[in-house]
């Protein structure tokens, strides 16, 4: 899979492409990302790449000709194009498995107070936001984008079998996690855990995640995998208060 970022800052990107995940995915070939410097394209000896708002207001917005020219020569027909933006669609585990059955997915990092909303218009694209929250720029979002849809790509994570017990991968939070000491300043693992009863661990964990879901993010539970029981028990606690 090839990921095309458009920056104004391509050294934002280069330590976090070499380590973990990342650097050996790409070190292996199963993962390649080219990082653009958007001033490339930007006119002029000062290569400017933003303009006052019309309307008036604080800031300064970026200008459509030289991020619409970027992408265009860096996209194939049909490539999915992301504006990493606060006011975008949310980034989610179900987004992110989607992108990662593509081949070549664009991303284009804003910056100042915007784009041209005409960007969006002219190449198609979408935007997608990493959280309820304003950032300086988007190539923060743009490296959570990539790691988060990398790690699904077959060949890139080291365990695939840990995929499907992460958290949100069937709708839940992941259940709470252990190692030694079994002791620790008073606190145990729990009992179950080294019952050496693979049933009750899988019961116990499926609970838990449960459980830490209807803590946290109880909104989750509208849309999990539940069966009859399950849902049962989340009535009981929701009664319980």
């Amino acid at each position: 899979m090839r990921f095309d970022v458009l920056t104004i800052f391509p050294e934002a990107f280069e330590s976090p492409l070499k380590v973990s995940l990342l650097g050996r995915a790409i070190e292996a070939g199963v993962l390649q990302v080219v990082v653009h410097d958007l001033r490339n394209w930007a006119p002029g000896p000062h290569r400017k790449l933003d303009d006052a708002p019309f309307g008036g207001g604080a800031g300064m917005v970026m200008a459509p000709g030289p991020v619409v020219d970027a992408v265009e020569e860096v996209a194939r027909p049909n490539d999915r194009v992301i504006l990493l933006a606060a006011s975008g669609k949310p980034l989610t585990q179900t987004l992110a498995a989607e992108l990662a059955t593509e081949d070549h997915v664009v991303l284009v990092c804003g910056r100042y107070e915007g784009m041209d909303d005409r960007i969006r218009q002219v190449l198609q694209a979408e935007d997608v936001s990493i959280g309820e929250y304003v950032l300086a720029g988007g190539e923060i979002p743009a490296l959570v984008l990539i790691e988060a849809v990398s790690r699904l790509i077959p060949g890139v994570m080291g365990n695939a079998d840990s995929l499907g017990e992460e958290s949100f991968a069937d709708g839940l939070l992941e259940y709470p996690q252990y190692t030694r000491p079994a002791d620790y300043r008073g606190l145990k693992v729990p009992d179950v855990l080294i019952s050496g009863h693979h049933g009750m661990v899988a019961a116990w964990r499926r609970e838990q995640a449960l459980r830490r879901t209807f803590e946290h993010r109880p909104e989750l539970l509208k849309t999990a995998r539940l069966t009859d029981a399950e849902r049962e028990l989340v009535q009981s606690w929701t009664e319980r208060g």
